[in-house]
C-alpha cells in the first residue's frame, strides 16, 4: 500500500500537470483498485482541486462509506466539508466539521480541522464562533500570550 500511496503522491507533486491531466492520471491509478476507499478519495481530491466540486462530492461520500484509515478519513471529512461549503451547503459543512472538531480532539489534523471549521462558521455568519475556533487553534503555537489568547477565545465564543 505504501508504494501505491507514493504513486498518488507523485501525481499530486507534479506541478506540470493540468487539472485534466491530473484527473486522468489519478483515475488511471485508481482504476487498478476499483471501488477502493483510498482510490476514491484521491479521485475526489483531483476533481475538487480542479474546481469540479459537484463531481467530487459523491466520490468523497463513497470513500467514507467504504471506510478509510484515520489519516485519510479526517482528510476526506475536511475536503468534503470544504466542497459542501463551496457548493453553498454551508450548514452541512459546519455540522461535519463541528462533529470532527468535537469528537477527534487528539487528531494530528486538529489545526487543519479548526481552520476549515472556522471558515465554514464565518461563511454561515457565525463570525464570533469562527474567531474563537481559530484563536483556540492558534494559541498553543504562540511564544507569548497563550493564556490570554485562550481566554479571549473562550470569552468571545458566543
Amino acid at each position: 500500500m505504501a508504494d501505491w500511496d507514493s504513486q498518488f503522491d507523485g501525481v499530486w507533486a507534479d506541478e506540470s500537470l493540468s487539472d485534466a491531466e491530473r484527473i486522468e492520471r489519478i483515475d488511471r491509478l485508481a482504476g487498478v483498485w476499483g471501488d477502493n476507499a483510498i482510490a476514491l478519495f484521491h479521485r475526489a481530491g483531483a476533481r475538487d482541486a480542479a474546481g469540479r466540486e459537484a463531481e467530487a462530492e459523491p466520490l468523497y461520500r463513497r470513500a467514507l462509506v467504504l471506510g478509510l484509515d484515520d489519516d485519510h478519513r479526517v482528510r476526506a471529512v475536511v475536503q468534503l466539508a470544504s466542497t459542501l461549503r463551496n457548493l453553498g451547503r454551508v450548514h452541512e459543512a459546519v455540522w461535519m466539521l463541528g462533529d470532527e472538531h468535537t469528537n477527534h480532539q487528539t487528531s494530528p489534523y486538529r489545526d487543519a480541522v479548526a481552520a476549515f471549521y472556522a471558515l465554514a462558521l464565518a461563511t454561515s455568519g457565525e463570525s464570533r464562533r469562527a474567531t474563537s475556533v481559530a484563536l483556540t487553534a492558534l494559541a498553543p503555537h504562540l511564544p507569548l500570550y497563550r493564556t490570554s489568547v485562550s481566554q479571549y477565545a473562550k470569552d468571545i465564543a458566543y
